[in-house]
């Protein structure tokens, strides 16, 4: 497991805080509607006659979009769309098993369904990948009995892209080539096409999303993933890339002297990665 302390900011992670702002604001109705509202009503309230019913006609068009991309219908319409370039996991033995981390809500899940594909021998390897979740994921597996010269990870990633990136640096390198690659229904496709595009042979197993998401949650995930689907593809990144990523940290590891006898080392990790959050 790479030391959290080694992880180095990149342009795409510092975007990340951005673009999960303006997402946020977004799908928030209670503050888009209003807008919407008085962009329609503002050429009214001026008096400009020469704009107002193309301004309206806009604003009345955008507003009932954003009233239907949020319908409990349209998610359901726009999940099942996302499912069907996804094919069933075949069963076939791997060289590891991938978890993708997709924060708290969502990692008693695959935890869950990385346990399960260890004890089918499915790979001799469970390697998650993550920032907040590498780690986390590693140390439950071993709770559950998953040993830890099993376990690998990276806690560096922040992007779906720098997921299979630094994941291509660290596994290829070693003659990782198969992997299952465990993540939620709507995160999938562009999870295995982003995959596929650094040379890896990817084998999808889904991990269900928990019963306590609402309606309302599973909506904005599955728009979340239409607009990364299309930028993705916009940016180029299901294309195959010419050679494996090198990243500067890809060799290093906790050092000795950072381990507490008493510790296992994925505790001592831990403990690093909460001394350096201080």
């Amino acid at each position: 497991m790479i030391d959290p302390s080694l992880c180095q900011e990149t342009v795409e992670s510092s975007l990340v805080p951005i673009k999960h702002m303006i997402f946020r604001w977004v799908t928030q109705p209670a503050l888009v509607l209003p807008v919407l509202i008085g962009f329609t009503a503002l050429p009214w309230l001026l008096r400009a006659e020469r704009w107002k019913r193309p301004i309206t006609r806009i604003g009345v068009t955008l507003t009932l979009i954003y009233l239907v991309m949020f319908s409990p219908t349209i998610a359901k319409i726009g999940n099942r769309f996302l499912m069907v370039g996804v094919p069933q996991d075949p069963g076939q033995p791997a060289d590891a098993i991938v978890v993708l981390g997709r924060g708290a809500p969502l990692r008693s899940s695959r935890v869950d369904v990385a346990a399960a594909l260890w004890r089918q021998q499915r790979a001799p390897l469970i390697f998650s990948s993550g920032r907040g979740d590498a780690l986390e994921i590693a140390q439950r597996l071993q709770s559950k009995g998953v040993p830890a010269q099993a376990l690998d990870g990276e806690p560096c990633s922040s992007t779906t892209e720098e997921n299979a990136e630094f994941t291509a640096a660290l596994l290829q390198p070693q003659g990782v080539r198969r992997i299952v690659l465990v993540t939620d229904p709507p995160h999938m496709l562009r999870s295995q096409l982003t995959f596929q595009s650094f040379g890896f042979d990817v084998t999808p197993h889904i991990s269900p999303l928990p019963g306590n998401i609402k309606n309302r949650g599973n909506q904005v995930l599955v728009l979340r993933e239409w607009a990364g689907l299309i930028a993705y593809g916009l940016m180029g990144r299901y294309f195959a890339r010419s050679a494996s990523p090198e990243v500067p940290w890809a060799n290093q590891t906790v050092a000795p002297t950072a381990l507490n006898p008493s510790q296992s080392p994925l505790q001592a990790i831990s403990a690093v990665a909460d001394r350096d959050q201080v």
